[in-house]
């Protein structure tokens, strides 16, 4: 089938049930023509759905990083915003950067995707190979471990995708700029100065951003869409109701999920002393109270209506875009391989 066709995929891949590509099942053959794929190719197709996705939504990663800094450890009222809702901080970007201001960060966000989306479902697709998701809870719990490894080994390009996404110019600039002039330059930079660990400076906020993030995502999209279906807004198996139970159980992914987002972006984006060390945050839990403390418990849900709006879509383009490469690999697979 065509990449473009919006088909609901074979039955026995059951796509729709999570946001993770699922293994052969019990009782299918790994030969049968709508069986699975291998955990190694997982890995390759996950990488490149999680980047065709990125590609679509990262002018809301954009606009979402400029929300979460805007008013870093100020009192609510005290400084100017710059940047105010979704449609205007993206009309605000455009005006200060053009209009690839909304793809900054856009290389670095890629081999996230790339190395986090391909971690992630190699790890659940052994989890399910291994039977764990058959458990109560099992699945919800092999997408968070996966989500937490996957988060820990594409942590630097995350790092590099924030400083990237948050430099713009003086006059509108929020949070540390870090004047990087490009992808490549930041690693270099981050490296010569801080070496291997400081290109893992902020993973304690990645780490459980994704966890929770997954898990939030697989405990809710199923019955959402489930939901979607019963009201007979959409047909069942349809594309469309995926993308609406993905914008459904996206309220509670990113209710969930938003904090541990705006921890993650500061972290990472904080300036640092020579030694490493952060000049604004100490650690995670220091992050969250000085944020709590200066800025108020709603400082920790800035930037929501843009982590919202990234989730459904980004859920579904990386599906329907790791469906299809899948269909493409089983359809170059000679019979009975």
């Amino acid at each position: 089938m065509a990449a473009g066709t919006l088909a609901s995929p074979p039955a026995a891949t059951s796509l729709h049930e999570f946001p993770y590509p699922p293994q052969t099942h019990r009782g299918v053959a790994q030969d049968s023509p709508t069986g699975g794929v291998p955990p190694v190719t997982d890995l390759v197709l996950g990488a490149a759905a999680g980047c065709l996705a990125c590609v679509f939504t990262n002018p809301l990663e954009v606009v979402k990083t400029r929300l979460q800094l805007q008013g870093e450890l100020q009192p609510p009222g005290t400084y100017p915003r710059h940047y105010r809702g979704v449609l205007r901080a993206a009309g605000a970007v455009c005006r200060a950067d053009g209009l690839r201001g909304l793809q900054k960060g856009l290389a670095a966000g890629l081999l996230y995707q790339g190395l986090m989306n391909g971690v992630r479902f190699y790890c659940y697709s052994h989890a399910e190979d291994a039977g764990w998701t058959a458990y109560p809870g099992g699945t919800v719990a092999a997408g968070a471990v996966a989500g937490a490894v996957g988060a820990f080994v594409g942590s630097p390009a995350y790092l590099v995708k924030t400083h990237l996404q948050a430099q713009t110019q003086a006059a509108v600039a929020v949070g540390h700029q870090h004047n990087h002039e490009s992808i490549s330059g930041a690693f270099e930079s981050i490296y010569r100065q801080h070496g291997v660990a400081g290109l893992w400076r902020g993973v304690s906020g990645a780490v459980p951003r994704v966890a929770v993030g997954s898990a939030a995502q697989l405990a809710t999209f199923a019955s959402a869409k489930d939901w979607v279906c019963e009201h007979q807004w959409f047909g069942e198996g349809s594309w469309a109701a995926v993308l609406a139970g993905g914008m459904v159980s996206g309220v509670a992914v990113a209710v969930t999920m938003t904090p541990f987002d705006v921890i993650s972006t500061r972290l990472y984006n904080q300036p640092v002393e020579a030694d490493g060390t952060g000049k604004l945050y100490r650690g995670f839990l220091d992050c969250v109270l000085r944020i709590s403390s200066k800025e108020g418990l709603l400082g920790l849900y800035k930037g929501i209506g843009a982590v919202y709006l990234r989730l459904g879509p980004h859920t579904v383009l990386s599906l329907f875009f790791w469906d299809e490469l899948r269909k493409m690999v089983r359809h170059q697979q000679p019979p009975g391989t």
